[in-house]
């Protein structure tokens, strides 16, 4: 059964979002002078959005990352001054390792809690790893790695907000067309009605013709008020993604209107979509954090060097000089070396690490496999749509035609008495249903070809040919 057209205007969200057009008849509707085109409205949206700066602000900080990373390679500096006044006592014999009683040097003096001297110490320390077998170049490879996939995050967030910005514009463009289509419509209903009216009070027709013909046009003028809301619901959707100050916003689809693109975009290869370039980059951040973990049970050596003086307000005698006496480092020492480390026992503890990054390594491969395998189904499926697209345009023409002769046969008809008032209506409803059927075919090529661009995850070659098609308008 047809659908009739008070069913497509209720139904407009579910019916043009697929295919939203705008019809060449409705061109001499003119646009403000602030109205933007879709290829402003991209561009915007991709520039304004929030989304789209978070998401800048994030590849920042990870490409800030990888600084810190090479910061390893770096000599370590550790300064020391330290001044204290505290009794001499001590007395020989060994602590384990704490952070609670204060070590103590020198010899054992006799024992006097009453009595106290300045204590002093400062220096400086130098050390520096000179090999590490590789362990710092995977940490860096890690942090470059993570900034590439906060790189093609961006460029994702920017191909989203890009892709729902230009639906929205064709979503404005057609509801604001299909105002156009729904006041035709009503035109059309006004004037039969008055033709019905004016031989209704004739006697040349029955009453029932008149209140026949009222309902039809009340059902016109309902159609029309849901068109202008469905317009007005679609204005404020755009214009988040906008962010205008006013609030205000204005689409120009006259680039659109005048013919279907001239050329199809070019087929691109799945690995350069940016989500495919994202999981890529987690994969390999994910196999250098396996590296690092291999090369983590290995021994640490370093190379140090340190200055340092001590200063004591007691002789090695026991003597009190007082005054300031150690107040400041008054015997100064250095030292030079190289050491090496090794944690025998963190075997275990990094057999199990590299289990459960082995296991992250083939989850991050996995998703990748699974990218490119969506890339891939979703540039077949926009080119399916792409191409019904253009069959659907070629074909509602001659439904267009067809229903414009039948809307002015079921008229003269009607005229000449051999049409009822339910024939004509049923022609104001075929013809206003191709009116609106050609108006989404038209623009549902341009929506199509936007859709291959979204797949293939790459705006610029949609915004290009726009361009072109501007050029050879």
């Amino acid at each position: 059964m047809r659908t009739s057209f008070l069913a497509l205007f209720s139904s407009t969200s579910l019916v043009f979002v697929a295919f939203a057009v705008v019809s060449a008849s409705s061109s001499a509707q003119s646009a403000g002078p602030s109205a933007m085109t879709l290829e402003q409205v991209i561009e915007t949206a991709s520039a304004n959005y929030p989304n789209i700066t978070a998401a800048q602000a994030r590849q920042r900080a990870a490409q800030e990352t990888i600084g810190v990373a090479k910061t390893a390679y770096l000599p370590r500096a550790d300064i020391l001054w330290q001044t204290d006044r505290a009794t001499a006592n001590n007395i020989l014999g060994l602590i384990l390792p704490q952070g609670t009683v204060p070590s103590v040097t020198g010899s054992v003096l006799p024992s006097d809690v009453t009595r106290s001297a300045w204590n002093s110490t400062g220096g400086a320390l130098l050390s520096w790893q000179p090999f590490d077998f590789g362990a710092r170049s995977a940490k860096v490879e890690v942090a470059r790695q993570g900034s590439e996939a906060a790189k093609q995050a961006t460029f994702l967030t920017q191909l989203q907000v890009g892709a729902n910005a230009g639906s929205a514009f064709f979503d404005l463009a057609a509801a604001e067309q299909l105002v156009t289509v729904a006041q035709a419509n009503v035109r059309r209903y006004e004037a039969f009605d008055k033709v019905v009216h004016v031989l209704v009070d004739n006697t040349l027709r029955p009453g029932a013709d008149a209140s026949q013909a009222d309902a039809q046009s009340a059902l016109a003028r309902n159609q029309l008020i849901q068109a202008e809301t469905q317009a007005s619901v679609k204005r404020a959707a755009l214009a988040e993604y906008l962010q205008p100050k006013d609030g205000q916003v204005e689409v120009d689809a006259s680039l659109l209107l005048a013919a279907q693109p001239m050329a199809d975009l070019a087929a691109t290869t799945t690995a350069s979509h940016p989500v495919v370039l994202q999981e890529h980059a987690l994969s390999l951040q994910q196999e250098a954090q396996k590296r690092f973990l291999d090369r983590s049970y290995v021994p640490v050596f370093n190379t140090s060097g340190v200055i340092f003086g001590r200063g004591a307000g007691t002789s090695p005698t026991g003597n009190f000089p007082g005054g300031t006496a150690g107040l400041a480092p008054d015997t100064l020492n250095w030292a030079a070396g190289f050491e090496m480390t090794f944690s025998a026992f963190d075997f275990f503890n990094l057999r199990d690490q590299r289990r459960v990054q082995q296991a992250n390594v083939q989850v991050e491969h996995a998703r990748l496999d699974q990218a490119m395998s969506d890339v891939a189904t979703a540039v077949l499926q926009a080119q399916a749509t792409l191409s019904g697209a253009r069959k659907l345009a070629a074909n509602t023409p001659i439904e267009l035609t067809a229903a414009q002769a039948s809307e002015q046969q079921q008229q003269a008809r009607y005229r000449s008495g051999l049409a009822t008032v339910v024939d004509v209506s049923a022609a104001e409803g075929v013809l206003a249903q191709a009116e609106g059927d050609d108006a989404i075919a038209r623009l549902g090529v341009w929506r199509a070809e936007l859709g291959v661009a979204v797949a293939q995850g790459d705006l610029q070659s949609f915004l290009q040919l726009l361009r072109s098609q501007a050029k050879g308008k």
